[in-house]
This record gives structure tokens, C-alpha cells and sequence, in this order.
């Protein structure tokens, strides 16, 4: 009877499992410093999921770039320091945004700013649209409730990062005039390669 069961519980756990990785698409972000490859997660962060996908099959990150770093010593009027690098779409698809999305707060999806993930960049709530950030390494300070944004709703983490840390940290570490990267770091494409 105990074997029973513990065959039937592995079986669940195993039938979980398959469908959230069923859930996430995989997207290779190919940039003039190398290959970042992204487990994008819509079974906990749908909207905010399938709004970089969006952008992402309109080909609009495709000339884009990582304009942003963030390193412990480039900000030194913030009292929490983050660690991320910051990208958006083309500069001729600016103004043409989608409209902006809900937060989805990692509250409700369970997802954490850990090194590697992946999240919409935003200025108050509900008004992402394009921008993303990648974590460089652990930031619970854009978790919900974290200290980083006065307003404490935190931003919407929604993948992570499989393979490319060491660009992500290229990146980082390219040169800079305070936070912005001088020059961008080049998109050159940001490609679905498995899932929906």
C-alpha cells in the first residue's frame, strides 16, 4: 500500500513538473558580447510572459540594446544597491510600444530576484512596457515589499537565465559613463528557440 502511494506521489510531482517546464519558452538573446539563453516562466508570470514574448516575435528587441548597468559603484546617491544590466527595443520602435501591463508582483507569482532572472523594468506600478533587466546576482531588494523602490510593490520577475551569466557579466562590466553603457551593447536578435 506505502509503495502504492509513493509510486502515485512520484507520478504527480513528475506530471507537475513536465507541465511547468511545458509552460516556459526558451529565447536566445544574441548580442554583440555573446549569447544569453532565457527560460521565460508563463505559468507563473503569464501577463508579464507573454508581453516580452510579444515584443520578442515583433522582432522589436531585434537592434536594440543593453543601455544600462548597474554595479555597487555606480549609484551612490541609492542607499539599497542593485546589481542588473537594463535592455529595450530598437530605438525606431520606441513610441511604439504596447500598452503598458499589470504588475505582477512577486508576491503572487512566487518568483524571486535571484541571480540570473530575468524582469520587466518600470517607473510606478502597472507601467511596464518594454524594458527588461537581468540580475547579475541576488536582489530581494526588487522583491515585493524590498526597500529599492519607494513605492515597496517591488518589479515582475518572469524567467531566468539557462546559459550566457558570463556575457550577462561582460555586459556589466563593459564601459560605462555612469550608468549608461557607452556604447550600448548591441541586440542583435531575441529569438523563440523551444516552447509555445
Amino acid at each position: 500500500m506505502i509503495r502504492i502511494a509513493r509510486v502515485l506521489l512520484i507520478a504527480t510531482l513528475c506530471a507537475c513538473c513536465m507541465q511547468a517546464f511545458a509552460q516556459e519558452t526558451q529565447v536566445r538573446i544574441v548580442t554583440a558580447l555573446g549569447d544569453i539563453i532565457v527560460a521565460v516562466d508563463s505559468a507563473h508570470a503569464p501577463h508579464t510572459a507573454a508581453n516580452f514574448l510579444r515584443y520578442v516575435d515583433q522582432k522589436s528587441y531585434d537592434g536594440g540594446a543593453f543601455h544600462r548597468t548597474v554595479t555597487p559603484d555606480n549609484q551612490p546617491n541609492n542607499q539599497i544597491k542593485i546589481e542588473v544590466i537594463q535592455a529595450g527595443i530598437n530605438p525606431a520602435q520606441q513610441g511604439h510600444e504596447l500598452a503598458p501591463i499589470p504588475l505582477e508582483r512577486t508576491s503572487q507569482t512566487g518568483l524571486r530576484h535571484r541571480a540570473g532572472v530575468i524582469s520587466m523594468a518600470r517607473d510606478g506600478p502597472d507601467s511596464a512596457t518594454s524594458d527588461f533587466f537581468i540580475c547579475v546576482s541576488a536582489q530581494p531588494s526588487l522583491d515585493f515589499g524590498g526597500k529599492r523602490n519607494p513605492d515597496g510593490q517591488g518589479f515582475a520577475a518572469f524567467g531566468r537565465v539557462l546559459r550566457g551569466m558570463d556575457t550577462v557579466r561582460r555586459i556589466q562590466r563593459s564601459k560605462a559613463d555612469g550608468q549608461s553603457l557607452t556604447p550600448p551593447v548591441k541586440i542583435v536578435s531575441i529569438r523563440r528557440v523551444s516552447g509555445h
